[in-house]
């Protein structure tokens, strides 16, 4: 895996916020509270987590990349819906009340895996969310609202050898390629394509077991991250 890191507080203002870092790739995450709740869960007694995600102008190489629009690219929204889904599976939303959290993660520099990151990095900055909330409502803490750890790594096949958290290259080379998202040692999420070709339900096995390794490194990091103060 490459170097992971997670830098708390990276930006003032929101409630809470991180600069989540795999390698070259960094990812800001920022939470921001608010009581401003979609329709549906309005006077419903239930809070809600959600995420936005975009690539910012001089993060990818091959020239600038423009800026998302009031309607953004396919390939942003289907990432911060991603992101949305996995983080609403660490949170219990009744406990939380009629709160809103919105994860923003916006990457500074993509060289792989900027989803996986921004999933990670949006925890370490929705507990620091959690904290604020939890002083507001004077509960205990995070944990109080909390149902889990959730982290995100992506694993593939490369040159017939299995490979952990994929860079750029490794990646735009992969037979396979996949994202796991788990809570603790739990699956959120799995997403895995045969990109040229097929795969076994044996190497299945072995990312999934890969995966598995490198989020519980990626958890390490985030708690010794939290621990930190």
């Amino acid at each position: 895996m490459r170097a992971v890191s997670f830098e708390r507080n990276f930006v003032k203002h929101p409630a809470g916020s991180c600069l989540a870092s795999f390698g070259d790739t960094k990812v800001i995450c920022t939470a921001s509270v608010s009581t401003d709740l979609p329709p549906f869960l309005r006077n419903s007694g239930k809070g809600w987590v959600t995420a936005e995600y975009a690539m910012l102008p001089g993060s990818t190489g091959g020239g600038r990349k423009r800026r998302d629009g009031i309607k953004k690219d396919g390939r942003s929204t289907e990432i911060q819906r991603l992101i949305g889904r996995c983080l609403r599976a660490a949170v219990d939303m009744v406990k939380l009340g009629e709160v809103a959290i919105t994860i923003d993660c916006d990457v500074l520099q993509a060289d792989g895996g900027t989803r996986t990151a921004a999933i990670s990095g949006g925890w370490v900055a929705l507990y620091d969310a959690l904290r604020v909330v939890a002083e507001q409502q004077e509960k205990p803490g995070p944990e109080y609202y909390l149902l889990g750890q959730v982290a995100a790594v992506s694993v593939g096949i490369v040159n017939g050898e299995v490979v952990c958290d994929l860079d750029y290259v490794n990646d735009s080379s992969a037979e396979v390629d996949m994202n796991v998202v788990m809570r603790d040692d739990a699956l959120v999420e799995v997403q895995g394509t045969g990109e040229q070709g097929v795969f076994s339900r044996d190497q299945l096995n072995m990312l999934m077991d890969s995966a598995a390794a490198g989020i519980a490194e990626i958890q390490k990091v985030q708690r010794a991250a939290l621990a930190a103060g």
